[in-house]
């Protein structure tokens, strides 16, 4: 498979999460507005609905990392950054991601998967009893740290291989 193949798939992969995930926030604002209106209109507030609310923010949050990493959205400082020649940016950028990046979500996706398999193991419950949700969103940490590895080296990729990116391939 040719590296350009390789990273249209993996940012194909973070572009299709990005979008399905990017929905999830929908049923959170749904929740948010109903929580709202039965709390001040019927004087009705839910437990559930704030335990609910986190779990789609929570997976909304964590599902579109990956997409946010394809499209650069993520937080940079580079004040000193912006000033180095540009070879020397390569260089920094494949230090980071192989010393801080890709060992950070190697642990991330082995701890993730160790406690959603604990998890699903014993059917974990919310702290209000809320049945099977909780798997379902110590799941998501795994599953989000893959696609964050996915991605991650897809960038690395097109950092070491300029053509990764389609330009003069």
């Amino acid at each position: 498979m040719k590296i350009r193949e390789f990273t249209k798939i993996c940012d194909g992969v973070s572009e299709r999460t990005g979008w399905a995930a990017s929905w999830l926030i929908w049923p959170a604002m749904g929740l948010c507005v109903y929580e709202i209106f039965t709390r001040r209109f019927f004087d009705s507030p839910h437990k559930w609905t704030y335990e609910v609310t986190n779990i789609f923010y929570g997976t909304n949050f964590m599902l579109l990392a990956a997409y946010t990493l394809l499209h650069k959205g993520h937080v940079a400082v580079d004040l000193l950054y912006v000033r180095f020649s540009r070879k020397t940016q390569i260089t920094l950028d494949v230090i980071n991601y192989l010393m801080f990046f890709f060992p950070f979500i190697l642990v991330l996706l082995y701890v993730g998967a160790d406690s959603a398999i604990s998890s699903w193991a014993i059917l974990e419950r919310t702290s209000i009893g809320l049945p099977i949700i909780y798997p379902v969103l110590k799941t998501v940490t795994p599953v989000a740290a893959l696609l964050l590895l996915i991605q991650g080296l897809s960038e690395l990729a097109k950092i070491v291989f300029p053509a990764a990116k389609g330009e003069g391939a």
